[in-house]
């Protein structure tokens, strides 16, 4: 069953039950993105680690490391 069919399917029941209708799929998807990025980041920070371009540095000594080209 896909979430479309799923959707349709609690909003039948709902509808039904007198109840109100479960949001649309993707309808938070912005806001949990945006929480989990802003909770990572504050765990960042508790464990004494930078909250922001930790991936950009990680290459960057990555590629700082590598051995070079001969030539």
């Amino acid at each position: 069953m896909s979430i479309t069919q799923q959707y349709l399917l609690d909003t039948y029941r709902a509808r039904q039950l007198g109840e109100p209708a479960p949001p649309a799929p993707g309808t938070h998807d912005r806001r949990v993105v945006r929480e989990w990025h802003d909770r990572r980041r504050f765990r960042a920070v508790l464990a004494g680690r930078p909250a922001h371009g930790r991936v950009r540095r990680a290459l960057r000594r990555w590629w700082s490391l590598r051995p070079r080209a001969l030539g």
